[in-house]
């Protein structure tokens, strides 16, 4: 069994809140979590056919049931028990009492968050960190097989071919949640615009040229990117906004939360394979950004991140923003450091002024520079999460 780094964050939260909802992807593992961090609650998944049925014939009754408070599980099937909850816990003082889950960001549903605003903290739960990994010597040593393994629980504890695995998760997320979030008809469509979108990963969004190659219009490439991005397919590196005096890429860059889904979307199946495969240094940025991001998201804390990038092509890949104060952070797949890895810190530095800066790499050789420019390997992020 592998310690999730979000159970401290999800019980200090249920002693201050009288509901919390366990967001995330389908099987990253929120049922497990929330069934071992509140083991005296009652358990109902609206997966369930019955209970699923009764929830929606009668929505009162169904909340009725549960005096004491319960886990319900998979919530985003009944979205009108909300407006009932709001009720129970409008008239209780009862900290944590009930703890929901879901399979999608129903949060970011107005109708629900309007309901909810003020009775609800949320947790969102991503599959395993390397943090988590590693604490349970459980992460591949080798790079290139972490990206092709990549992170969702089901492929460490059911110990499932990652290929295999992929290919039915993609197939039940798409005929399944897909036409539960959006009433899209054509599913090949989607699936082809999810496996360009795979193509994409580590670049900047163009909806424009999407909607050209999938043959649809602008607003519904948006429109399923939105999609994605509430059932935590894709995650939307914003553009920093800060110019320095120079004009600015500010399209988003898409990263996939998973490399495993991503890999298996582009059709990489071997170590052979990705080492040859053009996309490796995108996969292994993809990597790197989202540790980030998941640390973010086990801690509930606001995600702060961001890239910059100018019209002639100078890039940082990641830059934390803490209230002002700007750490910039490139990736790079080498295993060798060059001295053209720092090309782009050292035109940051002398635009910005900013002397601190990050390089993480596949390499194991730490470096601590004289001008300020910190070396470090990847997988260091683990040792007390990836704040750098």
């Amino acid at each position: 069994m592998i310690l999730r780094d979000a159970r401290e964050k999800l019980i200090d939260l249920a002693s201050k809140f009288k509901c919390v909802a366990v967001i995330g992807p389908r099987q990253s593992g929120k049922t497990t979590l929330v069934k071992r961090a509140f083991k005296e609650k009652a358990y109902v998944s609206l997966e369930n056919p019955d209970s699923r049925q009764f929830a929606i014939e009668d929505s009162r009754g169904f909340i009725q049931t549960y005096p004491d408070g319960a886990i319900i599980d998979e919530i985003q099937h009944v979205p009108k028990l909300f407006s009932y909850l709001q009720e129970i816990l409008d008239n209780s003082i009862d900290k944590g009492k009930f703890i929901l889950t879901g399979s999608n960001n129903f949060l970011m549903q107005e109708n629900i968050s309007q309901t909810l605003a003020g009775r609800v903290a949320y947790l969102s739960l991503p599959p395993f960190s390397i943090k988590e990994l590693l604490e349970n010597n459980q992460l591949p040593e080798d790079d290139n097989q972490i990206l092709l393994k990549g992170f969702y629980p089901p492929v460490y504890d059911q110990q499932i071919p990652p290929d295999e695995w992929c290919l039915n998760y993609i197939r039940t997320y798409i005929e399944r949640d897909v036409r539960q979030i959006k009433n899209i008809t054509d599913l090949l469509v989607f699936e082809r615009f999810l496996r360009l979108l795979a193509g994409r990963t580590g670049q900047e969004f163009n909806a424009s040229s999407l909607a050209v190659e999938v043959g649809v219009d602008v607003k519904t490439i948006q429109s399923w990117v939105g999609v994605l991005e509430s059932s935590f397919i894709i995650y939307l590196l914003k553009p920093h906004y800060k110019n320095f005096n120079k004009t600015i890429v500010k399209r988003p860059k898409i990263y996939f939360y998973d490399t495993a889904i991503a890999c298996s979307l582009l059709g990489i199946k071997t170590i052979e394979h990705i080492v040859s495969h053009p996309l490796r240094g995108a996969l292994f940025e993809t990597m790197v950004i989202t540790e980030f991001v998941k640390f973010r998201m086990n801690k509930a804390m606001p995600v702060n991140l961001y890239y910059w990038r100018d019209k002639t092509g100078h890039e940082i890949d990641l830059i934390i923003d803490t209230g002002g104060q700007l750490l910039p952070i490139e990736i790079k797949s080498g295993k060798t450091i060059s001295s053209e890895f720092f090309k782009n810190l050292k035109y940051w530095k002398k635009l910005s002024g900013i002397e601190s800066s990050v390089l993480l790499y596949s390499g194991s050789q730490k470096q601590k520079r004289s001008d300020g420019m910190v070396v470090k390997n990847w997988k260091e992020l683990s040792a007390c999460g990836p704040k750098v």
